[in-house]
């Protein structure tokens, strides 16, 4: 009876875990549109203010933005790391903490330094068991990604770019292909090329108010501001999508589990059954071959 009452013990368990990851799953499938319609309201923002920027770079300016400076080799480079916050969500940091391995291998054996933004808790712990100096985080970001958090400690990178004591900027993070697929990318954010600007198909005559140099590196830095809060919604888009295929899988495993456990309870059952017809049968035949 005792391992009867085991068996049925760990199938309630096993149910009451079903529970929670398909709750879990309804709760990304519900998260994961709220982001992407976020998403698809900022692209066109971020598109306006890069077709501005484009129009500037190509411009024929005295001034030469900071943001453009190519500073061959590099011998100090800052990263922008965006991760979750919370686990849960499969293999969505592992793959971009191996990719971002690489990098770090490559700078590690050229001999160079390393600055550290972190967003998200789970980069921040990557960090930490690495050793590696994070100037600036941003943790607890809920399901939301906020301009104004994210502003103060991603311009402490952008600022020790913008003043020459770093050569390059990276950010990592992991794009939202779909639902079933979240690719890890680590690229140059700094500094900005002509590739990721564009070229414009028509130039613009500009007047500056107060003067170029402020105009210009203002609207390069709201260009990397919304590049980088658009990483951070492609990020927590793939959490939610890598979460919501996690506890699915983690559902259909419990499923499995489950049925597994009510075929051993009924095949103890079965077996107790027997066991005591024949204890039964025995003790009545002791009984009359006694009489």
């Amino acid at each position: 009876m005792g391992n009867l009452q085991e068996i049925r013990s760990k199938i309630g368990t096993v149910r009451n875990l079903q529970k929670l990851t398909r709750a879990m799953e309804m709760v990304a499938r519900s998260k994961i549109g709220k982001i992407m319609m976020r998403m698809e309201a900022a692209r066109p923002f971020g598109e306006k203010v890069r077709v501005i920027a484009a129009h500037m770079h190509h411009a024929r300016l005295e001034y030469h933005s900071p943001y453009l400076d190519q500073r061959l080799p590099m011998k100090r480079v800052g990263l922008i790391l965006v991760t979750t916050d919370r686990g849960m969500c499969g293999g969505l940091n592992t793959r971009l903490f191996r990719q971002l391995g690489e990098h770090l291998r490559e700078w590690s054996r050229s001999g160079v330094a390393l600055e550290v933004c972190v967003i998200g808790n789970q980069g921040l712990s990557f960090m930490g068991r690495l050793g590696l100096p994070v100037v600036a985080q941003v943790v607890g970001l809920g399901d939301t990604p906020e301009m104004e958090r994210l502003v103060g400690p991603v311009d402490v990178v952008l600022k020790e770019f913008r003043e020459g004591r770093i050569d390059g900027v990276f950010l990592a993070y992991s794009h939202f292909v779909n639902v079933l697929v979240q690719r890890p990318v680590v690229e140059v954010l700094l500094p900005l090329s002509g590739e990721r600007l564009g070229a414009p198909t028509e130039p613009w005559d500009y007047l500056y108010e107060p003067d170029s140099a402020t105009v210009v590196d203002r609207m390069l830095r709201r260009y990397l501001e919304t590049l980088i809060w658009l990483a951070v919604a492609e990020n927590m888009a793939s959490e939610q999508g890598a979460r919501m295929m996690a506890m699915k899988a983690a559902s259909d495993n419990a499923q499995e589990a489950m049925e597994d456990l009510q075929h051993l309870y009924h095949r103890s059952r079965q077996e107790q059954i027997t066991r005591e017809l024949v204890e039964i049968t025995s003790g009545a035949t002791a009984t009359g071959g006694v009489g």
